[in-house]
């Protein structure tokens, strides 16, 4: 494997990758290059890296907590404690003007959010009008944690833009969790980073895994890039960047920092069906419906610029045919765009984690995430 990730960097533009492949008591892991384009300082174990979007299964499992609790339940309407989402209108056609809605047919539920079919979200046409409003009032996109408003401001702006589809229609990819990461909120009378430390975080040892880096540790985060249009890497965040201070807005589709034995525990417990050690942190119900397909076959084959035909689970993609070598039929996970990926295969047991540091071009997986995949496999 680190023959595999140092072929890369050779080529470059990418600086450096920590991987991790896990079965059982079998852990291989490799750190290659450096966290910084001047190949100064080098990347190691323990570097902590920006999530982005592998924090969705995180957020997923924190809300399957409350339903363990008895807090929610999956069929309740948010509006009870969203009540911006009480009244919902969707546009009459997703290629229709913003100003041409219909109220929506049902309230949308927790588990609508769960499965990103609340009628929020990305499509695979991102020209469509009700699109835009997503980039420019709720700051979607690439992760920009300190340029976005706070919870009850943004959730006003959310009620502000019609919805794309009516409930339970269609998958649309990535705002459902942020809405769920209010929800866990509001339900738990906390704020979101209180609520994953005191439930996940600290039972699971993760103990370099939050919203934000302290000070004392900021020598580990690597600089995080973009490819330019020669080839070439453009600084977006420093190791003192915007990820030093907790944001007004804690991410819950993207806005986490961790490391690759961060993620491994937290993977761990859901192989476990929801125990660390001798403590139940899940239901193996409730594990079971994260890392379970709950998508139509035509919703699956409608979201082709995000799932390449694959099913989706709670926070994350669930393998449902074996279209390539890497694709194992029951994996659970998904990739984030800061150029993340963590998977895990209850069947098997195993655990893939790739963690770099350079932007991905789009949602299609690159070369050396599939090679990545293929090595596992």
């Amino acid at each position: 494997m680190r023959d595999l990730l140092a072929g890369h960097v050779r080529q470059g533009p990418l600086p450096g990758a920590v991987a991790m492949v896990a079965r059982g008591d079998r852990i291989e892991v490799a750190e290659v290059g450096s966290a910084d384009a001047a190949g100064v300082t080098p990347l190691t174990r323990d570097s902590i890296f920006r999530l982005a979007s592998i924090s969705k299964p995180v957020v997923a499992a924190a809300v399957m907590m409350l339903v363990d609790d008895g807090r929610i339940r999956l069929d309740d309407p948010v509006g009870a404690w969203l009540p911006e989402l009480a009244s919902p209108m969707v546009v009459r056609t997703p290629a229709g003007p913003l100003d041409d809605v219909v109220p929506a047919v049902r309230p949308i539920t927790v588990l609508d959010l769960l499965t990103f079919r609340s009628g929020h979200g990305f499509p695979s046409d991102f020209s469509l009008p009700a699109v835009a409003p997503l980039f420019g009032d709720l700051k979607q996109g690439p992760p920009q944690p300190q340029h976005v408003p706070e919870p009850d401001a943004w959730m006003a702006a959310l009620s502000r833009i019609p919805m794309l589809h009516q409930p339970g229609e269609a998958w649309l990819y990535n705002i459902g969790s942020d809405i769920l990461g209010v929800l866990i909120a509001r339900v738990a009378g906390q704020g979101l980073p209180e609520f994953l430390a005191e439930r996940l975080f600290t039972p699971l040892g993760m103990v370099d895994t939050g919203f934000a880096v302290p000070d004392g540790k900021r020598d580990r985060v690597p600089y995080y890039y973009r490819t330019d249009p020669s080839g070439g890497l453009e600084e977006v965040d420093a190791p003192d960047g915007q990820w030093s201070t907790v944001p007004p807005f804690p991410s819950g589709a993207g806005g986490l920092v961790s490391t690759v034995d961060d993620w491994y525990a937290f993977a761990r417990m859901l192989l476990a069906d929801g125990r660390a050690g001798d403590r139940a942190l899940l239901t193996p119900a409730s594990v079971r419906r994260m890392t379970t397909d709950h998508l139509t076959r035509p919703q699956r084959e409608a979201s082709t610029l995000f799932l390449e035909g694959q099913g989706w689970g709670f926070g994350g993609s669930v393998d449902v045919r074996a279209v390539d070598p890497w694709n194992v039929p029951g994996r659970y996970g998904w990739v984030g765009g800061t150029g993340t990926a963590a998977h895990l295969t209850p069947s098997t047991g195993q655990v893939t984690i790739l963690l770099t540091q350079v932007e991905a071009a789009g949602p299609v997986p690159s070369t050396l995430l599939r090679d990545f995949w293929r090595y596992a496999a």
